[in-house]
């Protein structure tokens, strides 16, 4: 595909060579000349200035040396995921229909366009809408309902009653609606299992990773908003409820009953503890535990979390002892100096 067709299909300006044949998507460091790059942030210049692409996608105010051709976009991250899925080639798609190995209740509901795998588990009551895939080895429990055009990738467990939204993507492992983790204690320390009654409710648009656990409410729904991408090993607790347009990364922790707000960012190997509520717009820094409520658009990191501004002037402030104790030390013998003259 010529270059300009490119910059066209993006709404880009182009800036150079439009009539360059490419072939092929490719990173800044890898791509050659037959290949369309990105850069999205300026302090990947030195990777543009030595890339040998053939074209690369930058932003309108780009100004740093670059050997290829440009096509200028207001968001190059999102101009480049829609040239990448022009040269992308998905393997076949599941066919409609049941492999003859899966077990299907009678009266389970399947609209048009289906796909149920080998070896699939289909419980009495479930409800899975139209265009929705069910790969190898899923499991649907007892009155799940799956919306449209949804994709469960091979082992996924969907546990009784929970329900699924439209064009959701379930990647291998999850498990949706297993109980939650509670339990009474009596005098003695004996712990029995409280029952957990709720569900698993998961909006339009979500993709959730491989190996993610998400428990069912304790009663009333665990509940994940519209939009939100939820990554690898996550485990989200009883209760919790996630906004719209959430991020959450791997190996971060959400307790029973916490609120995230809209438009949240949790990065990797953070915690929010049990009935905290977090607001729109939050940013949670990496191996940042949550305990008190974060209030809307803060940017949070540590432990426990606190402004980043105040915890980074917090790591700073240690790393200055060295140099303090050199001018203690320089004090200290200007004042023997001062009181031999005495």
């Amino acid at each position: 595909m010529k270059l300009s067709e490119l910059a066209e299909k993006v709404g880009g300006a182009l800036d150079g060579d439009g009539d360059i044949e490419i072939r092929g998507v490719a990173g800044i460091q890898d791509a050659v000349a037959d290949e369309i790059t990105f850069v999205a942030n300026p302090k990947y210049a030195s990777g543009a200035a030595a890339t040998s692409a053939g074209a690369i996608i930058v932003s309108k105010d780009w100004n740093s040396p670059c050997p290829a051709a440009m096509i200028r976009t207001e968001n190059p991250d999102a101009a480049f995921s829609v040239v990448a899925s022009l040269f992308y080639e998905p393997v076949s798609a599941p066919v409609p229909g049941m492999h003859p190995t899966a077990v299907v209740a009678d009266d389970v509901e399947l609209e048009e366009g289906v796909s149920i795998g080998p070896h699939c588990v289909i419980e009495a009551g479930a409800v899975i809408g139209k265009n929705t895939v069910i790969s190898a080895q899923v499991y649907v429990g007892h009155q799940v309902r799956i919306g449209a055009e949804s994709f469960l990738y091979p082992q996924v467990s969907v546990r009784e009653s929970c329900v699924i939204g439209d064009r959701v993507i379930i990647h291998n492992g999850t498990v949706i609606g297993s109980d939650g983790f509670g339990y009474s204690v009596d005098d003695k320390g004996v712990r029995t299992k409280i029952q957990q009654i709720g569900i698993v409710q998961i909006a339009d648009d979500v993709e959730i990773g491989a190996n993610v656990t998400i428990d069912r409410a304790r009663f009333g729904k665990t509940f994940i908003g519209r939009g939100t991408k939820i990554d690898n090993l996550v485990q989200i607790a009883h209760n919790v409820t996630i906004g719209q347009n959430c991020v959450v990364i791997a190996q971060v922790a959400l307790a029973g009953s916490c609120t995230l707000g809209d438009r949240v960012i949790i990065a990797g190997h953070s915690g929010v503890a049990g009935h905290v509520k977090v607001g729109n717009d939050v940013v949670i820094a990496g191996k940042t535990g949550v305990t008190k409520d974060v209030a809307d658009g803060q940017y949070v990191m540590g432990m426990p979390a606190m402004p980043a501004a105040k915890y980074k002037r917090m790591f700073a402030a240690p790393m200055l002892i060295p140099r303090l104790k050199k001018r203690i030390a320089a004090l200290e013998q200007k004042l023997n100096d001062l009181s031999e003259q005495i």
